[in-house]
């Protein structure tokens, strides 16, 4: 049982129920699931593509898909069928070790590092952009041509932001304070 899980289980829950006022412990918000997203530069060759798949699916710790472009857009260069980017959507237990692996290590290794935006997006969900992939301790850093920046998604059950910032600050987010 990954760490994060027990630590929802047994800390986060009674304490959101208690905090919010909630009856029943399938009231109390959740994380649903999170979704890493990189964006692939259409100037770059086949393999760039294949780099970036295998890095994802390395600090994941699952394999991703390659999207591709559904429409051309010639002011972009960019041509119908070619890749666009990898996605990955963690559900369940490689969920909750991404989230741990994010919180407890990645992010506080970040030099000069204050916290994350409190900024959520309207429905009790978060996002968070990281502009260098090599701040995860799986990546190799001798190898790397060039960085990769993804777009990290934290999908909650929370109806408002104030439920998805009260679920994440004690699951142990690192809320910048103001």
């Amino acid at each position: 049982m990954p760490y994060l899980k027990t630590h929802f289980d047994e800390t986060v829950l009674p304490e959101l129920m208690k905090l919010r006022g909630y009856r029943n412990r399938h009231q109390v918000p959740y994380i649903e699931k999170v979704v890493i997203n990189s964006g692939i530069s259409t100037s770059l060759d086949k393999s760039a593509v294949e780099e970036t798949a295998s890095e994802i699916a390395l600090v994941a710790g699952q394999k991703g898909i390659i999207t591709i472009a559904r429409k051309s857009i010639s002011n972009f260069k960019l041509r119908e069928g070619s890749p666009v980017g990898i996605k990955v959507t963690l559900r369940g237990n490689a969920m909750y070790e991404f989230l741990y692996r994010l919180l407890s290590v990645a992010l506080p290794g970040v030099r000069d590092f204050r916290g994350v935006s409190t900024r959520f997006d309207g429905h009790g969900n978060y996002n968070l952009g990281i502009s260098d992939h090599t701040i995860f301790p799986e990546v190799n850093m001798e190898s790397k041509r060039r960085t990769i920046g993804m777009d990290i998604t934290i999908v909650t059950s929370a109806e408002s932001d104030e439920e998805g910032s009260s679920l994440l600050e004690l699951m142990g987010m690192p809320f910048r304070k103001h």
